[in-house]
């Protein structure tokens, strides 16, 4: 009895340090150019990390990698989740395994409209899948906790959506499919403060409901204001050239990338 609880307890604790997103020693090309020069990270659930750096230092060609888009070319490196090598996987693969990316210029989709787009990008997720009114009511719930208006619903895709509705459209997706690994590429740009609150509340709601790892591109402090992370990297030409905590974020928004650059 004792030894099948010690190694009831010994396999738990193995399959915990597990649950994480690595990436090691990453190299990315985009078009023949080498854009990611071997960056190394991990990612813990429940946890908030954030990526900090000028434009063009390679942080949204480090989202799509690792989504597994395939304009970015992974020459060399692994993108191990929970302990799975994923880095060779199409994009619904890691999707189905748990990754997540919201984008910061999200596509139209003309004729389509966010319920039944939301309620087939769920559905494939399920064993049982929910019907057309189980979802509804769903659907309602998470739209009323980012206090989106129910016409969105019956809208089509992004379409005539304002900057900051298009922004509450894919956190949305975010509570709705509840990831184990959410990248938020910008999810503060072209949204006023009002609007970044509500969409920090829907973020560290689903957070704490599904002990989610959220990996916050960002250029600005202000989300973190309400996200407050428990990591920070900052990237620049390609490479991580400091790590700090929630100080390092505070340190940038007052100094600029400038000093940390320059060490």
């Amino acid at each position: 009895m004792r030894i099948t609880l010690i190694k009831s307890l010994t396999e738990r604790s193995r399959g915990n340090t597990m649950k994480k997103l690595e990436i090691k020693d990453l190299h990315v090309e985009v078009d023949g150019t080498e854009i990611i020069k071997g960056i190394t990270l991990t990612f813990h659930p429940g946890k908030v990390h954030v990526l900090m750096g000028p434009n063009g230092s390679g942080k949204s060609t480090l989202a799509n990698a690792l989504m597994g888009h395939p304009k970015y070319k992974i020459t060399k490196g692994q993108i191990i989740l929970d302990g799975k090598d994923i880095t060779k996987e199409k994009a619904n693969i890691r999707a189905k395994e748990g990754l997540f990316l919201s984008f910061q210029y999200p596509t139209e989709i003309t004729g389509v409209t966010m319920a039944n787009f939301l309620r087939t990008a769920v559905n494939t997720k399920r064993e049982k899948k929910y019907s057309i009114v189980e979802f509804h009511t769903l659907l309602k719930e998470k739209m009323k906790e980012l206090q989106m208006d129910s016409s969105f619903s019956k809208r089509y895709v992004n379409e005539g959506f304002s900057g900051g509705e298009k922004k509450r459209a894919e956190i949305l997706q975010l509570t709705l499919l509840e990831p184990k690994y959410a990248i938020l590429d910008e999810p503060d740009s072209g949204v006023d403060r009002d609007a970044i609150e509500i969409l920090s509340e829907g973020i560290e709601r689903v957070r704490k409901n599904k002990e989610m790892a959220i990996i916050i591109i960002t250029h600005y402090k202000r989300i973190l204001e309400y996200l407050q992370p428990d990591e920070v990297s900052i990237l620049y030409k390609g490479k991580i050239i400091a790590q700090g905590n929630y100080e390092l974020a505070k340190q940038i928004e007052k100094e600029g990338f400038e000093g940390v650059i320059n060490k």
